[in-house]
């Protein structure tokens, strides 16, 4: 219902001669963690082969593309632009040449001190093709002193702050890694002999791959013919999984940070039929965000689950579109209520967050046209108060609804009968992982890292701070 963005998808695939068809498989698993662009890139021996371009995996990889495209290791990247504007020398993987080698970059997530870090490279003569802060990654790997690739990319991560799971590619080597708070997901699989690594384990799925496990916080995996090595770049490691992923972005049927994301939604919404005192004669979600959570909560609740609004399903997700008056008109045709499934009945919706409010509003509008007798608005997560600097496009603190008003205010604003959030612990409790283990700055305003304030000033001037 509400719009609400992510940036990227990643997967890597080394040592198989259908490198191209699994990567193009990966990719349109991932389809949901980015829809504005996609890249490619392949080696084979000493050569490389790349293909990107702006839109759908499905159709910028089109079956003559991909046999075309030689190699059997490699790295792609579905993108959303939260840093840098959708432009198309944004796409990733971003590659450059070095001394006679090839080396790219796909990142998944937000370096917070990527404009400190931007401003002291361009003094140091280096010229920037793209406005992504991901290309910083690989200005300062090539100036990185070490003795092999292991050491320079560990000194180029311990120059960054913020959220990064990113895939590296070199010369007969892939490269995985993970901040060391592990906010983004990054997952390794195998296939046959061969090994596969994607931001979630529903790309495993579509190749026939097993999940092995995930890149640790901190750790850095180098895929090689020489087997697989394990590396922490660095000791000190404080979990702060986005807890987000779990409640809106990664697709239901995945494994992120070990576990089952549809288990976790839908005892978000067991929690919010425990805390909430709502009766009505039906249950609905809003699809497809809030589908799980509704049948954690209708079973929880005993009260009949039914899909009073069908999606269209062929149009793209509403928070892709690059202007609002897009995305408005997008919303209007993405969900239509089923009037004889809501006319005259009181009703209970569930979904998973409110941002700014507006797109709700109007969904909420749209069912009492439909003839809906009593409306009341379950959400399984606690408002949402703080923009998030890590790789959700959360608008600033100005444009989220629950920063300005209290819930009854938002209540009336939309037009409810009834309006509940999920509680922070119970949020938490529905996790299957340690409470600390995540990052809630979005809900709490504790942020783990501190960007550099040049990032946003202004909304860091805050009396309670933050975590450092």
């Amino acid at each position: 219902m509400e719009i609400i963005r992510e940036n990227c998808g990643l997967a890597g695939v080394f040592r198989n001669k259908r490198a191209a068809e699994i990567l193009h498989a990966c990719l349109f698993s991932l389809q949901h963690r980015g829809q504005e662009a996609a890249g490619i890139i392949l080696g084979k021996d000493d050569s490389f082969s790349f293909h990107g371009n702006r839109g759908l995996v499905s159709e910028i990889f089109t079956s003559q593309v991909i046999k075309s495209m030689e190699g059997d290791y490699g790295i792609g990247h579905v993108r959303y632009s939260t840093t840098g504007s959708n432009s198309s020398r944004n796409i990733q993987p971003f590659f450059i040449d070095y001394k006679g080698q090839t080396i790219a970059v796909a990142h998944n997530g937000n370096i917070t001190n990527s404009r400190i870090l931007r401003s002291k490279l361009e003094n140091q003569g280096a010229i920037f093709q793209t406005t992504m802060d991901s290309e910083i990654i690989l200005h300062l790997l090539v100036r990185s002193r070490g003795r092999d690739i292991r050491e320079k990319l560990a000194g180029t991560l311990k120059q960054l702050k913020g959220a990064f799971s990113i895939l590296v590619f070199v010369q007969d080597k892939i490269i995985a890694a993970r901040d060391s708070c592990g906010f983004r997901p990054l997952s390794i699989g195998k296939l046959s002999d061969s090994f596969i690594v994607a931001s979630e384990t529903c790309a495993f799925d579509l190749i026939g791959a097993e999940y092995v496990r995930d890149v640790e916080p901190g750790e850095m995996v180098i895929f090689s013919d020489s087997g697989i090595d394990s590396y922490k770049w660095t000791e000190n490691i404080k979990k702060s999984h986005c807890i987000f992923e779990f409640i809106y972005f990664a697709r239901p049927d995945s494994c992120i940070f070990g576990k089952s994301v549809y288990l976790t939604r839908k005892r978000l919404g067991e929690n919010l039929a425990i805390e909430c005192d709502f009766t009505a004669d039906l249950v609905m979600p809003v699809p497809d965000s809030g589908s799980i959570a509704a049948i954690g909560f209708s079973q929880k609740k005993q009260i009949p689950l039914e899909f009073g609004v069908i999606r269209n399903h062929y149009i793209g997700r509403t928070f892709i579109q690059p202007s609002q008056k897009m995305r408005d008109s997008g919303t209007r045709i993405k969900l239509n209520p089923v009037k004889s499934i809501i006319q005259d009945r009181d009703i209970i919706v569930i979904e998973d967050s409110i941002v700014r409010g507006t797109t709700c509003r109007n969904r909420i509008r749209a069912l009492k046209d439909a003839g809906a007798k009593r409306i009341m608005l379950g959400i399984s997560c606690p408002p949402i108060k703080f923009p998030c600097y890590f790789g959700i496009d959360f608008p600033s603190k100005e444009e989220l609804i629950a920063n300005k008003m209290s819930v009854e205010e938002i209540r009336r604003f939309l037009g409810l009968d009834g309006l509940y959030y999920l509680s922070l612990k119970g949020m938490l409790d529905a996790m299957m992982l340690p409470a600390e283990d995540f990052c809630t700055a979005c809900f709490t305003g504790r942020y783990p890292i501190r960007p550099d304030f040049s990032f946003n000033k202004s909304q860091w001037e805050r009396k309670d701070g933050c975590d450092s």
